[in-house]
This record gives C-alpha cells, sequence and structure tokens, in this order.
C-alpha cells in the first residue's frame, strides 16, 4: 500500500523521485518504493526527507514516532504503539499476509481495515486458497453489549452500523472454504488480529474510541505466555459466537 501523504505532498511541490533522492542520499528507486509501496525509510534518511519536503517526519512516517522497540517486559513483546490511528493499515496487511496457517480476528467492527485496503477480501481468499484457517468474529449489532459498547465511547447508536457495514465487507466471504464467518456478544476487551504466532492487539479503554487506544505486537515464544492468553480467549469468545447465514 502507498504512501499517500507522501505523495501529495511531493506533486505540491513538484518534487521528483530522482529529486527528492539526491537531496536525501538514497537511490531514487527506494524513494519510488516510499511512495508506491509505504515503504519507511531510516529515520536520518526520514528526517532529511521531511525537512526537504517541508513537512513534519511524523506525518509522513507515523510508525517513526509511534513503534517501540520491546523492552525486557516480555520477551513476546515486539512493538508497541501509543494509539491504532498512527499505525498505517499496511503493519496489520503485511502481518496477515504473513500467515500460512491461521488467521483469527476478533472485533466489534473495524471497517478501517475495509476502507484503507479494499482488496482485503481478496487477501484472505488468497490465505485461505493456500490452506490457511481464517476465523472472523465480529460484534452482533443488536447485542446489549454492543450497544454499551457505543454508550461509553460516545459513538451512540454509530457502533451498531458499524458492526452491520463490517457484515456487509465480509459476507461475499460466506462459502469460500477454509473462511468462517461469525457473530457474537460479547464484552470486548481488546481487538485481536492474529496471523499463525504473531498477533496485533488494540486494547479497549473505557470513554477512547479503539483508534485512539493503544496497540501492542506480540510473537509467540512458548506455551504459557502473553500470546497464548490472547489466544485463549480469542478461542472461548469463538464458542460462543454464532455463525452467519448465507
Amino acid at each position: 500500500m502507498g504512501n499517500e501523504r507522501l505523495r501529495a505532498v511531493m506533486a505540491a511541490g513538484g518534487w521528483t523521485h530522482a529529486a527528492l533522492a539526491t537531496v536525501t542520499g538514497v537511490d531514487p528507486k527506494s524513494v519510488e518504493r516510499w511512495v508506491n509501496l509505504g515503504r519507511i525509510p531510516r529515520r536520518a534518511t526520514a528526517l532529511r526527507a521531511a525537512e526537504a519536503l517541508g513537512e513534519d517526519v511524523h506525518a509522513l512516517w507515523p510508525a517513526l514516532r509511534q513503534a517501540r522497540a520491546a523492552r525486557a517486559v516480555s520477551p513476546e513483546l515486539v512493538a508497541l504503539y501509543d494509539q491504532r490511528a498512527d499505525l498505517p493499515v499496511s503493519v496489520f496487511v503485511d502481518l496477515l499476509a504473513t500467515a500460512r496457517q491461521r488467521i483469527d480476528v476478533l472485533v466489534y467492527a473495524a471497517v478501517f481495515l475495509h476502507e484503507a485496503y479494499p482488496r482485503l477480501n481478496d487477501l484472505l481468499r488468497e490465505r485461505a486458497a493456500d490452506g490457511c484457517v481464517v476465523r472472523i468474529a465480529v460484534g452482533d449489532a443488536d447485542s446489549e453489549n454492543v450497544r454499551q459498547r457505543g454508550q461509553e465511547e460516545r459513538f451512540g447508536h454509530g457502533i451498531e452500523s458499524r458492526c452491520r457495514l463490517a457484515l456487509m465487507h465480509y459476507r461475499p466471504l460466506l462459502g469460500v472454504p477454509g473462511i468462517e464467518l461469525r457473530t457474537h456478544g460479547t464484552t470486548l476487551y481488546n481487538s485481536l488480529y492474529r496471523a499463525d504466532d504473531q498477533a496485533l492487539v488494540n486494547a479497549h479503554v473505557w470513554g477512547v474510541n479503539a483508534y485512539g487506544a493503544p496497540v501492542w505486537h506480540l510473537r509467540r515464544n512458548g506455551d504459557g505466555g502473553m500470546f497464548d492468553t490472547y489466544a485463549d480467549s480469542f478461542g472461548a469468545v469463538w464458542e460462543t459466537a454464532r455463525p452467519v447465514e448465507g
């Protein structure tokens, strides 16, 4: 997925790939990858590019500000992000694209995925065709817990509409071998996005929309760790969820 903010800033200033490459000391192909593939340059290079463009470096590459290397708190913690809104959607997409055995998604709606990456269903079909088991659980719009979350986050009935919209996005996947879609009415403490032994966990904070809450990236490291805690939580919710009929 490309970096549309960078593309727009360059176009507004009349910058070519070659010109920006010259002032930042990289190959024009590197600049092309920043723009078209969403690649993130090294911090020093990004700072030179942002200065030349007259733009804030974190506005061009939010991940440079948000990602924090995991410390010795847990061997399974890969990175911590202050809030989901500053996390490029390519991080979610790239994670799911790595899956070879299992994809699990547990959300109320998370329509930002389809909105920012319209090929999401195609990606899930491709993973399933390669033998990956895909399980998606979205919120039941008629659930009392969903309504309560809307009140807590001052979304009102908007969250119920977003749950219905999420279901509409995923419905074309019904009947695809290897993919199962269910709705759940549980209290959602975290949104989970799992690909094999890695997961992105979007915390839910009372009174805060999910896009404003932290995200942590986990990689499984043996039995009984943080990763397994969240994987087991998904399994428990999945057992209570209702299959969506075609």
